[in-house]
This record gives C-alpha cells, structure tokens and sequence, in this order.
C-alpha cells in the first residue's frame, strides 16, 4: 500500500479546524495534502523530505516513541495538529486527534 493515505478526523479535531479563520483552515488543507500524499507521513529517512508549507515542521510528539503520535506545528508554532499513522495492510490512515491554533 502506498499513498495516497486516507485521512480521518476525530471529530473535536475537526470542529476545532472548521472553527479557525479561512487563512489558517487554508493552511491546514496545504498541510493534509501534503500528509496524505507523502510516501511516509512521520517523515522518516533523508530520502523522504517533506514539501510543507513555509512555517510548518513535523516532528514525533514523544521521541521515545517513535511510531506513536505525531505533531505538525504550522504557522510558525503557533498552532499544531496531532495525529498518528496506522499502516495497515487492509486500510492505512492517518488519524487526526487534535488541532490547536492560537
């Protein structure tokens, strides 16, 4: 299996992104377009550099666990989403638990 991912929203998740200004919710889109499109979505290996928006880094919440959850800062750290990467022989996705922006 390989991209393009599916992508879910926990549904806090996606009424915090529907709730932001049109810009930011702009940049969220060009943030998941990049994430389910990309061949690994925790962006690991030198060969697999991601094409995010300018202000964004990807990065493993807890680098202790480094198939765990995942956070995306856009915005220049001003906001976040978490999310984690379930690959799955039958459906892979990517799961998004949380969106923050302030």
């Amino acid at each position: 299996m390989g991209p393009p991912w599916q992508m879910d929203w926990v549904d806090t998740a996606r009424t915090a992104r529907d709730s932001l200004p049109k810009p930011v919710r702009d940049l969220i889109d060009g943030i998941r377009a990049e994430l389910v499109t990309v061949e690994d979505p925790c962006f690991r290996g030198t060969d697999n550099i991601p094409d995010l928006p300018p202000g964004c880094r990807i990065a493993p919440l807890r680098s202790t666990v480094p198939n765990g959850l995942y956070v995306c800062y856009f915005d220049h750290g001003r906001g976040w989403i978490h999310y984690t990467f379930t690959r799955r022989t039958a459906d892979p996705q990517i799961i998004v638990e949380e969106v923050f922006w302030q």
